[in-house]
């Protein structure tokens, strides 16, 4: 659900607390450290250089981004 969000929104911010509401539910909108776990998991499984992303931004205490790569 996490990566459909994002790739649903490509090129916009998408806020932490909407993915987390989005993706858990309401009673985790403060829950960073879940996107910051899943979303490591997903650089992993996706990028060809998960230190440098190129498609999963992080936007430091904002959210993510997807970026379909040019």
């Amino acid at each position: 659900s996490l990566l459909e969000i994002l790739v649903r929104n490509p090129g916009c911010l998408v806020t932490q607390r909407h993915l987390l509401q989005e993706v858990w539910g309401p009673e985790y909108g403060e829950e960073t450290n879940y996107l910051r776990v899943h979303l490591a998991h997903l650089r992993a499984k996706l990028e060809p250089e998960p230190s440098h992303p190129r498609y999963l931004i992080t936007e430091p205490g904002m959210g993510y981004r997807f970026e379909g790569g040019t």
